[in-house]
């Protein structure tokens, strides 16, 4: 027979009150007394009857995430802090993996699944913003994502043409002049945005836009960025830094410096986009403009709930601060970590 929380509070020896509050992440329980019931939770196997909480709350309790994929660094991160954030608010997170696919994303936005959750924060990638705006459904739904979107949708995102262009000005700062990017996408969306940065740090510091420079990616994968990279330095000219617009393709592009005898960041510097784990331990570590991703997920998990308590004011651009982490791709490394050159077994001892 399941557990009941009478049989929770039983075990944890609170009464069913004080275990509901628990259950309901009240904030006045002693951090003590919240051990003993979650203690008590995990050892009676405890699930809470959601059909009740949903006749109770007025809710169900569910919330979906709809982002493009989940092989990607930073939407698992994020999607980590999603849940993290949400459980706290009392909502367990559904995910629903798009795959970018348009007609993935249309069942998103047009709420097929709405009887079963309470809200949506959806991250769409091949939708655009005039077929967003046509939206009927009235689920709750905060878009993330540094795309344009339509008026009156609630938006959480990184500015990305601020950020890149923070990204391009470093490289500028570090001498460098023949700088290239590779992320280019012909339709508009976050590859648009970070090429606007681009281009605005480069027009600031009287560097000539070169369209050679800029290379268009199927996908920003490592492989994007390792091909894209095998191109720049084949070029008669070959660039002195590189401005990727993520992380994966600067990985990728480093790759690519490896196999060619070009040494990061002396002949060659590289910025990516996103602070992904993989970034601060990578050899080199990577430059990277760094999103405060807890942040986001707060912003857009604090807006979603109180659209779904009934809040109706005006949509709002909700900005998500970033910071460059400026690291050893474009810095060096630093002097103590340099390792002096063994000595030769078959050098001579000197004479005392």
């Amino acid at each position: 027979m399941a557990a009941r929380l009478r049989d929770v509070a039983e075990r944890a020896g609170v009464s069913v009150k004080t275990a509901s509050n628990v259950l309901n992440h009240h904030p006045h329980v002693k951090a003590s007394t919240r051990e003993r019931v979650e203690a008590a939770m995990a050892e009676l196997h405890y699930r809470p009857n959601l059909s009740a909480r949903s006749l109770k709350h007025g809710r169900a309790g569910f919330l979906a995430l709809a982002v493009p994929a989940m092989d990607s660094p930073y939407f698992a991160e994020l999607a980590a802090r999603i849940t993290e954030e949400a459980a706290a608010l009392g909502f367990i997170v559904l995910l629903d993996v798009t795959g970018g696919d348009a007609d993935a994303e249309r069942v998103v936005l047009e709420g097929m699944r709405s009887h079963v959750i309470d809200g949506v924060i959806f991250s769409p990638l091949a939708l655009s913003a005039d077929e967003i705006s046509r939206r009927a459904d009235s689920l709750p739904m905060v878009l993330l994502g540094e795309r344009p979107v339509p008026t009156g949708f609630d938006h959480v995102a990184v500015d990305s043409v601020a950020a890149s262009r923070a990204a391009t000005e470093h490289l500028v700062a570090q001498g460098r002049r023949r700088i290239a990017a590779i992320g280019r996408e012909t339709m508009k969306g976050t590859a648009s945005e970070r090429l606007r940065g681009y281009k605005q740090a480069l027009r600031a510091a009287s560097i000539t836009y070169d369209k050679h420079l800029v290379v268009d990616v199927p996908h920003f994968e490592r492989a994007d960025g390792h091909a894209a990279m095998t191109h720049l330095l084949e070029l008669p000219e070959p660039p002195d830094a590189v401005f990727c617009f993520n992380d994966l393709m600067a990985i990728g592009a480093i790759r690519a410096c490896v196999e060619a005898g070009v040494r990061v960041p002396d002949d060659v510097a590289v910025v990516g986009f996103d602070d992904i784990a993989e970034t601060r331990y990578s050899n080199p570590t990577v430059t990277t403009i760094s999103p405060d991703l807890t942040g986001l997920a707060r912003a857009a998990l604090e807006r979603l709930s109180q659209r779904i308590n009934g809040y109706a004011g005006a949509a709002e651009e909700i900005p998500v601060a970033w910071t460059l982490e400026a690291r050893e791709t474009t810095l060096g490394v630093p002097r103590r970590r340099r390792r002096r050159p063994a000595a030769s077994s078959l050098e001579t001892p000197r004479k005392a």
